[in-house]
Formats: C-alpha cells, sequence, structure tokens
C-alpha cells in the first residue's frame, strides 16, 4: 500500500484491461462502465432527476449547508473520481451538511450528501472514497426510485416543505438531527440493496485507485462509535448495520474478485488539508456561538424578601389555618 501527495488518478492502468464476455459481469471489474446494473422503475431518469434535485435544493434551504467551496470542491472532485469509474449513467454531485453524525444519504438523479460529522471521522481519502463509492452504489443501480410507482412520483413531487426542528419522530420521513423532510422511501434500502451497494461500491473503489480494504474501516468505525456512545449512529443508518454477514461479504469480494495491486491510493495531502480547515471552521462557529451565549441576558429568580424581627415571629391573623367544627343544632 502506499499514501500518495497527489489527487487520485482516474482509470489506474491496471484497472483497464477488455470486458471479457462472462455470462455474469457483475463479478468482473473491467466490465465496469460497460454493463446494465440500475433496476428497472417505471420513473424515468429525467423524472427521477427532477425529483432528486426537487428535495436537494429544500435540503439547501432549510439545513445548515456548509458553503465552503474548498471542502466542497475536494469533496465533490473525489466523488468524481469514483463515478467515473462506476457504472453510474448519470452526474453525480455531493453536498456537505453541517452535523455531527456519521452519516451520508443519496437522492433519485445522483444527489448524495454527506454529514461534516462523517468527513471528521474518516482517517483517510480511501475511508471518505469508500462512503461516496457505497452511496455511488445506489446511484447506479437507481434503488431510490426501483419500486416508486408513478403514484408515488406524484405524491412526493407535492409534499410541502416541513420545518420540524428536533420533532423527526412526528414525521417519519425527516432526517435524524436535520431540520427537513425528506420522503422514507429515497433513506431506507433493503437489506439486498445495501449488499447490492457495497458489491458494487468496493468494485468502485478498487477501479478508482484506492484500497478496498478501507470500507471494512469504515464500518468498523460505525460499530465503535455505536458501541461507545449508543444512540449516536442515526436510526436510518443502522437499520441494515454493518452485520457480520455484510464484512464476510466484503471480505470475501476483496479476496476473490479483486485483482490484486502494488500499489493503492490510502490518503492524500489534500484531505489532510481538507480535514484541519473544517475542524477550524468548525472550532470557529463554536466559539461564536459560545461568545453569543455568554452576551444573552439570563433570568433570575427573584426571592422573596422577609422582614426581620425580634422574637418569635407572629402569623398574621388572616394567615392562621381555618378551623373546622360542627354546625349548631338548629333548634325545633
Amino acid at each position: 500500500m502506499a499514501v500518495i501527495s497527489a489527487a487520485a488518478t482516474v482509470n489506474p492502468p491496471d484497472a483497464v484491461r477488455p470486458c471479457r464476455k462472462a455470462p455474469n459481469k457483475m463479478d468482473d471489474v473491467y466490465c465496469i462502465g460497460h454493463r446494465r446494473v440500475a433496476r428497472r422503475s417505471l420513473i424515468s431518469i429525467p423524472k427521477a432527476t427532477a425529483l432528486g434535485r426537487r428535495y436537494a435544493e429544500r435540503i439547501d434551504r432549510s439545513s445548515k449547508i456548509l458553503k465552503d467551496p474548498v471542502i466542497t470542491e475536494y469533496v465533490n472532485r473525489v466523488e468524481q473520481n469514483i463515478a467515473e469509474n462506476s457504472d453510474a449513467k448519470i452526474p453525480v454531485t455531493v453536498g456537505v451538511i453541517q452535523s455531527p453524525q456519521i452519516n451520508a444519504m443519496t437522492l433519485p438523479g445522483g444527489f448524495i450528501f454527506v454529514n461534516t460529522g462523517l468527513l471528521q471521522a474518516v482517517n483517510n481519502e480511501a475511508e471518505l472514497a469508500a462512503v461516496l463509492a457505497h452511496e455511488t452504489g445506489h446511484v447506479a443501480c437507481r434503488h431510490a426510485v426501483a419500486n416508486m410507482t408513478r403514484r408515488d412520483l406524484l405524491q412526493y413531487a407535492t409534499i410541502p416543505l416541513l420545518f420540524i426542528p428536533m420533532s423527526y419522530p412526528v414525521y417519519l420521513g425527516i432526517t435524524q438531527g436535520l431540520n427537513f423532510a425528506v420522503p422514507l422511501a429515497f433513506l431506507k434500502y433493503s437489506r439486498d440493496e445495501e449488499h447490492e451497494a457495497d458489491f458494487l461500491g468496493v468494485q468502485y473503489l478498487w477501479k478508482a485507485g484506492y484500497d478496498p480494504n478501507a470500507f471494512l474501516g469504515v464500518f468498523s468505525k460505525i460499530i465503535q462509535r455505536e458501541r461507545s456512545a449508543p444512540g449516536s449512529v442515526p436510526s436510518i443508518f443502522m437499520d441494515h448495520p454493518p452485520t457480520k454477514a455484510r464484512i464476510i461479504s466484503i471480505e470475501q469480494e476483496i479476496k476473490n474478485l479483486l485483482p490484486r495491486r502494488k500499489d493503492y491510493l490510502v490518503s492524500t495531502s489534500d484531505f489532510h488539508r481538507v480535514q484541519e480547515r473544517l475542524d477550524n471552521i468548525l472550532n470557529r462557529e463554536n466559539q461564536v456561538q459560545l461568545a453569543a451565549n455568554k452576551n444573552k441576558p439570563t433570568l433570575i429568580r427573584r426571592e422573596p424578601k422577609t422582614a426581620k424581627v425580634n422574637g418569635p415571629v407572629q402569623q398574621p391573623e388572616n394567615d392562621k389555618p381555618p378551623i373546622l367544627g360542627k354546625p349548631p343544632k338548629s333548634s325545633s
């Protein structure tokens, strides 16, 4: 393995060979880009893209999007390397949401969002690329719209934007820790779909030149985070957690399907600069928030004043407790 100081190279030389006429091209990494992996759907690609863009715009308006151009450009550059070495047939873009949770999500039409918590948690560029490769697998397979009907499309296209801070249980389509509404169908995938995104994502990671074992590194972080702080990983993500079966499946794929390489891309100097830049931005914002909180007026409860008197305190006549007695007998 090697740590490279420059950005990843698209299509490393040993990743480009003729696609074999094998009966199962899904197992042949040299057929990436020349095979059909997208699931059939009644929703056309243009309609799915329009729907995804609609919700992406809602997220931009209603959540805290990181506006730093250096970080956004870097994350998108990593994703473009993955996308160009994938089976995705549509452009893919990535937005960064300011949230401490380790999470990422994919909307229809190639719109991916990752949290700043994820960018801070990964140790190297290969681990970041692993998450993006998994999400790109969902894009390539069109999982978000695979089971949608035209009726669903009409319903999702007309759902009004909800802004429900800290009350996501009220509306099942809201992402944990964020303040925007997204249909649950876009966020929850079946067990088979998660395995398919894993299977393809590992291949895309390899073809882009990254160390495919980074997939296992990300899984390890999620497991450790959930063990040390139960509930810190969004339950939407943990519905299909990195189980032992998923980990074993990825290990077998790396061992049996991926051609071996002398060197892999593990990290870059750009990754470490971006991670340091993100830490500085978030620290400055925290300091500004703390300073603003200090300047806010605080309410102090006023204690009732009691008069000091010499001797025992005399209880006012009207403050004496009532005396209960029997009513007088009426004379007959």
